[in-house]
Parts: C-alpha cells; structure tokens; sequence
C-alpha cells in the first residue's frame, strides 16, 4: 500500500511557512519563477502539486489563466480563496482537466513527494501544448538526500562542508512535515532521485531539458565563528535545482 504523501494534514503550518516574509518560496523561488514563466496575458498555466495556491495566486495576478491541482482537498479549499481555479487531483491522472491545454506547467517543491513520476510526466506532456514548457523546482538532488546527506564543519580548515552519503542510489525516506513536533507530528515520505533519473524520465515523456539552474540560499548567520564558513557554504552549495523543459514530440505517449 502507498504512502499518502499529501500535506493536507498539515496545511494550516504548511500556509504559514510559506507566506512568511523570509521564506525560501518567498525570498527565492517566487522571483525566479515569474521570470521563467513570464506570465501575461492569455498565458496558460497549469499549477501541478499547487498546494495552497502560493504560487498560483501570484501568477494569476500577473495577467496568466492558471488552473492548480494538488491531491489535497485542504489545500486547495485554502488555494480557491485566491485567483485561479483549484481542482483535487493526484499527478499520475489529470483527466478531472478534461480537454484544456497549456502553455506552460510548473511543479515547484512538490516531486520529491511523487512517486511515479513515469506517470507524472507523462501526464503533464499530454496537457501541454506542443513546444510547452515544464518548470520543475526541488531540493537539490546532489547535496539534499533525504537522511543521506547533512552539514559539517572542519574546525582545522574553518569550513562548513556538506556531507554526502549516498547519490546516485534512488531512495525514499519517512520525514516529518512538522520538526518541531519532534517526532509525534505527522509524517510524509520523500523519495530521492540522481539527476539522471529525471533526465531520462523526462525524455521518456517527450521532454528535452532547456536549462538548468541552481539556486542558493538567502539567508545570513549572526556573528560568531563559524558565521563566514557558514556563509560562503550557503552561496557554494545550492539548495535548489530547477529544471527548465521543453515539450518536443508525443511518439512515447
């Protein structure tokens, strides 16, 4: 039996995190996310794992038709408060979107929590308009493995490091969606992948990807000292990977 990887349980903390001022969605991935889709006008966008709708609002905002679908009903109850139209769906089957298609889609955050992603692909490519994009955001698959990597420091060198224990190995891992609950919150299951599973995947799907990029954190330590270890670490070692990908031809679908 599969493990429901939905945050709906959890969607009240899961709104919180998000919208705070100083959040990674905030900070970092919101503005990079409006430069790749440039949204407008007439644009359609389809908000694949939406959640509550973060991003999905503030594409809306900008002009862009968006449809979100995330297999949480919490979630998208607390997604239809804002621009957009929100429909509960998993990604392995978006048949509840009919005949639409789209100019572009965008999975932020959301496919380390998927499982199939054959399926997920798949799908996405037949909602997509042909030369559509595909923007996929996650945790950076080299240096954040679920219970497979973490930080050090090496007091002689006075360097922050990050420690990788396993890569290329696919794996799945139990997290807790809340920490702080230490261990009594409820918990979620991420699966980690090496890049080259997603790029062969995704060509399997009829996607070539475009671009490749990382993204680092905005965040600064208070002084002490480790803080310029602690800081250059931040700006060496990304925390993000977005793939940019470009819908070519349906022959596997």
């Amino acid at each position: 039996m599969k493990k429901d990887t939905s945050w709906g349980k959890v969607a009240d903390r899961y709104d919180e995190v998000v919208s705070d001022a100083d959040s990674y969605q905030k900070k970092i991935i919101l503005p990079n996310i409006l430069r790749l889709v440039l949204p407008r006008n007439g644009l359609r966008v389809l908000d694949l794992a939406c959640g509550q709708g973060f991003f999905s609002h503030e594409i809306a905002k900008a002009g862009a038709e968006v449809v979100g679908v995330d297999i949480s009903p919490e979630l998208v109850a607390k997604a239809k408060k804002g621009q957009g139209n929100f429909l509960s769906a998993v990604a392995t089957n978006l048949s509840v979107l009919g005949d639409r298609k789209f100019d572009v889609a965008i999975c932020v955050l959301a496919i380390q929590n998927i499982e199939d992603i054959s399926k997920t692909f798949k799908e996405v490519a037949r909602v997509l308009e042909k030369n559509g994009k595909f923007i996929i955001v996650l945790n950076h698959p080299a240096f954040r493995v679920p219970k497979k990597s973490s930080w050090g420091f090496d007091d002689s060198a006075k360097v922050e490091y990050r420690r990788v224990d396993e890569y290329l190995s696919e794996s799945r891992a139990e997290i807790d969606m809340n920490p702080a609950a230490e261990g009594k919150g409820e918990k979620t299951i991420s699966f980690h992948r090496p890049l080259q599973v997603y790029s062969k995947t995704l060509a399997n799907a009829s996607f070539s990807i475009s671009r490749i990029e990382e993204w680092t954190s905005h965040k600064q330590s208070e002084k002490g000292p480790r803080q310029i270890a602690e800081n250059k670490a931040r700006k060496e070692i990304p925390l993000f990977m977005c793939l940019e990908c470009v819908k070519i031809s349906l022959n596997s679908i």
